[in-house]
């Protein structure tokens, strides 16, 4: 269910990248029609051409425009697409979300990758949404994790941005993030050598790169922040020890919760005062809606995808 209060477009601020987007396309269409559509190529003339509406059947929220556009172009250059709700758009059932007209066959080779990443990343759009709704009012930001589907973060994490969230760190390569098995590996349990291992290290990096440390106890937070780093990570706190953590650090960095975040959680979470939740399920447990790409004639629906 998409919250009420999601009334306005949201406008993913970063784009999506044209070549990771193509990437993404060619790979899943070289899996899809490795030889070409055998039904389309047998039964369809070339020259026929067609339109098709793609369709919600369940409410959400709207992510994929750019996939539409290059998924049917990509076998049709000249397709005209029309995109009816805008990226980050909420919908309601029955809203025809976009409009294809081309080549009939190629219009049914793509449809399947078309409708398999749009309806993921509509689904992920949506469950982001409410999220972000459910943390109105406060100060914290719902990012997303590298729980992603290997090969699709570019287009999973778009989505988020699509839904009002924002992005973790894309790759193990843009910030450095020690974890307690990084910290277990250098410190070996030794918390009286957390802030040396972790200052030396701070002194390696360029002044640019972020440095994260999670910590699991609230023993560990003042010898972290003694490192000076940029952002500290309370993972699987309870609600009062994110209250006290949130009291420690004391703007000293940027304070993040993790782990034990849901739908029921992450309002309560959000009020301890913590600026960041990061939330894998946006991504690794989501569930794609149900969108259908149906050709038309006129006004009158000839035929459903399968």
């Amino acid at each position: 269910m998409i919250p009420a209060v999601l009334s306005e477009t949201r406008v993913a601020p970063i784009p999506l990248a044209p070549a990771a987007l193509r990437r993404v396309l060619e790979g899943a269409y070289a899996e899809d029609a490795p030889s070409g559509d055998l039904t389309s190529l047998l039964l369809i003339p070339a020259d026929a051409s067609a339109t098709a509406e793609l369709r919600a059947r369940v409410p959400g929220v709207f992510s994929g425009g750019p996939v539409i556009e290059a998924g049917f172009r990509l076998h049709d250059p000249d397709a005209r697409v029309e995109l009816l709700v805008a990226e980050g758009g909420p919908f309601d059932a029955g809203t025809v979300l976009a409009r294809v007209t081309g080549r009939a066959q190629a219009i049914l080779t793509a449809e399947r990758v078309v409708l398999n990443l749009v309806q993921r990343m509509s689904a992920i759009a949506a469950l982001t949404a409410r999220y972000v709704a459910l943390t109105d009012g406060t100060a914290a930001r719902i990012v997303d994790t590298r729980k992603t589907t290997p090969g699709l973060r570019e287009l999973e994490r778009y989505a988020v941005r699509c839904g009002g969230g924002r992005n973790h760190r894309f790759s193990l390569s843009d910030a450095v993030m020690a974890k307690d098995n990084h910290l277990a590996v250098l410190t070996g349990g030794d918390l009286a050598r957390l802030t040396g291992v972790l200052r030396a290290a701070r002194e390696r990096l360029g002044h640019t790169t972020h440095f994260e440390v999670e910590v699991d106890r609230i023993e560990q937070i003042e010898p972290v922040l003694a490192a000076g780093v940029d952002t500290i990570m309370l993972d699987n706190f309870s609600l009062e020890d994110l209250r006290t953590g949130v009291a420690l650090v004391a703007g000293r960095a940027v304070v993040e919760a993790s782990g034990g975040v849901n739908l029921e959680t992450v309002a309560a979470i959000a009020a301890t005062g913590v600026d960041v939740i990061s939330v894998g399920a946006l991504t690794h447990s989501v569930v794609n809606l149900d969108l259908g790409l149906d050709v038309v004639i006129g006004a009158q629906q000839i035929g459903q995808s399968s």
